[in-house]
């Protein structure tokens, strides 16, 4: 039987109740600037039950609330090639149409724009499937072996397009433009653009045509590929953002062989030296559509094990721009076949996750020390602290008079580490994974010069430096009298901003209107399912 818990409140005014913090940062009314921002990866497919961009838009006030700034949309086009690759297009200027119509997107577009959020397309412009339009209409796009087409790196579901065709080259800047007009779209993430048969010199015509093709219309380019160590030949011609490829490479090893703190540290200073010789930021990320389903280890458990907890907060902290993969809210441990659109799993949550990631986007998006940037001078400097663990990571974050401090123990084991270098003073313990698996909360607290840690197996503590309210989310339980019911009771179960929490939501822990009245929702164990 379903054992939900339901904590009715009585009708206290509401400045009796700790208020969420998180929430109120990442919900605010406000666009936050390139910098500041969390990026987060839905294939429309898998992110409802439905598989559209209708439904997906009632679930945009999920993702303002777990923090996220611009919503990378997996390619929306009409798939052929016959084995269903998103990334095997038919027709560049249509949709696919069990996701919806170009006004169906255009409508989605607008409702993120309500929300001061960015919707990016991932555009594939290294090749099409067998049976696009292309293929009949224009055979002279593609590159040929005598009368043959090509199957770029032997996928034989796609041809090879040539970029040596100047009217290739036009079309394809022409599809961008027509993404911007007919649904006004703010980005590209564009696929293997390490493909030699793409040349710099397209990129560095097309990103300022296409950045310039509105006036006041900013349009960002992230490219997939190291171009910091692969593809060094894109340097320079205008990508925003590349894949901090090898960093995630780096931590999969890290959290399947047991070595100590040193070689984290060691990654994390190449991403810092690298920014050195560029002018463009870093995604950086634990999984994405790839690492989630084209691996032999696919989930995060599989990847990194118990070290997923104290990593996500090393990626949402240390370096880059933060990537969210769709479903990675809840755990990240089902693999998404991106080829039939597996429907993600919200029924069972894990709230440690889903709390430490939506807290790392209020600390990106209200804490300076956490800022990115395309160069040195843009993005905040890292140091890194003396620890008498061998397991423990410190480091401190700073930009400007902003100031963060992060503790992360990587140990199988309990740890009361002691860590040196500490600006002394008062600090705001913002996240802390003893405590988060409840709910967020903020503790002000005084640190010295040299402190010791308590820290949980793989264990992890982020404070800021300065004085701010106290929020515990204990507070929220006290003049509460608790029911125990085995089933939720048929009146509607409304969330703060006023979305009906059906069956197919995330519903986590926390509080909720329900006939006027606030309740607080828990639940127990894992066969809780709304």
């Amino acid at each position: 039987m379903k054992r939900i818990f339901l904590y009715l409140l009585a009708l206290l005014p509401i400045h009796l109740l700790a208020a969420d913090y998180v929430e109120v940062i990442n919900t605010a009314s406000v666009k936050h600037e390139a910098g500041r921002r969390v990026i987060y990866e839905m294939n429309v497919g898998s992110f409802t039950s439905e598989g559209t961009f209708s439904a997906a838009g009632r679930q945009l006030g999920e993702l303002k609330k777990l923090g996220i700034d611009i919503v990378w949309l997996m390619p929306i086009y009409p798939r052929g090639g016959g084995i269903n690759s998103p990334y095997a297009a038919i027709d560049f200027r249509q949709t696919n149409a069990a996701y919806g119509t170009i006004s169906d997107l255009k409508n989605f577009v607008s409702q993120v724009h309500n929300l001061n959020m960015e919707v990016w397309l991932d555009w594939v412009p290294n090749h099409t499937a067998t049976d696009a339009t292309w293929v009949t209409t224009h055979p002279e796009y593609y590159v040929k072996n005598g009368s043959d087409f090509m199957h770029p790196n032997n996928y034989g579901d796609v041809y090879q397009l040539d970029y040596s065709n100047a009217d290739l080259c036009k079309a394809m800047t022409d599809c961008l433009k027509f993404w911007i007009d007919q649904t006004d779209i703010d980005g590209y993430r564009c696929d293997y653009i390490s493909s030699s048969y793409i040349p710099a010199s397209y990129w560095q015509t097309t990103i300022p045509e296409i950045k310039n093709y509105k006036r006041g219309k900013t349009i960002t380019f992230l490219g997939e590929a190291n171009i910091v160590g692969d593809a060094t030949r894109l340097k320079t011609v205008g990508f925003d953002y590349d894949y901090a490829w090898s960093f995630q490479t780096s931590l999969v090893r890290f959290g399947g062989s047991g070595v100590y703190t040193a070689s984290l540290k060691t990654n994390v200073d190449k991403l810092i030296t690298a920014q050195s010789d560029i002018s463009f930021g870093r995604m950086v990320y634990l999984t994405n559509h790839d690492q989630n389903f084209n691996e032999k280890e696919k989930t995060l458990t599989e990847k990194y094990g118990e070290n997923r907890y104290p990593l996500t907060v090393l990626v949402g902290t240390a370096w880059g721009m933060p990537l969210v993969y769709n479903g990675q809210e809840v755990g990240g441990n089902q693999a998404l076949d991106y080829f039939h659109d597996t429907k993600i799993d919200w029924t069972f949550p894990d709230a440690k996750m889903y709390h430490t990631l939506r807290t790392l986007s209020a600390l990106k998006h209200a804490v300076p020390a956490f800022q990115d940037g395309p160069t040195l001078d843009t993005h905040h400097t890292l140091t890194w602290l003396l620890s008498d663990s061998q397991n423990v990571l410190a480091y401190t974050c700073q930009y400007g008079d902003s100031e963060a401090l992060v503790v992360l123990n990587f140990g199988t084991t309990a740890v009361n580490a002691t860590v040196s270098g500490i600006a002394a003073g008062d600090w705001s313990l913002w996240l802390d994974s003893q405590t988060i698996s409840e709910g967020v909360s903020r503790k002000q607290v005084r640190l010295n010069e040299t402190n010791n840690f308590e820290l949980e197996a793989k264990g992890y503590q982020v404070y800021v430096k300065g004085t701010f309210s106290e929020e515990s989310s204990s507070e929220q339980s006290s003049n509460i009298s608790r029911v125990l019911d085995s089933h939720f009771p048929n009146d509607t179960i409304y969330s703060l901003n006023g979305r009906v929490m059906d069956h197919c939501s995330l519903m986590p822990r926390g509080i909720y209107i329900q006939n006027g009245k606030k309740i607080i929702y828990r639940r127990r164990g894992l066969d809780n399912r709304l």
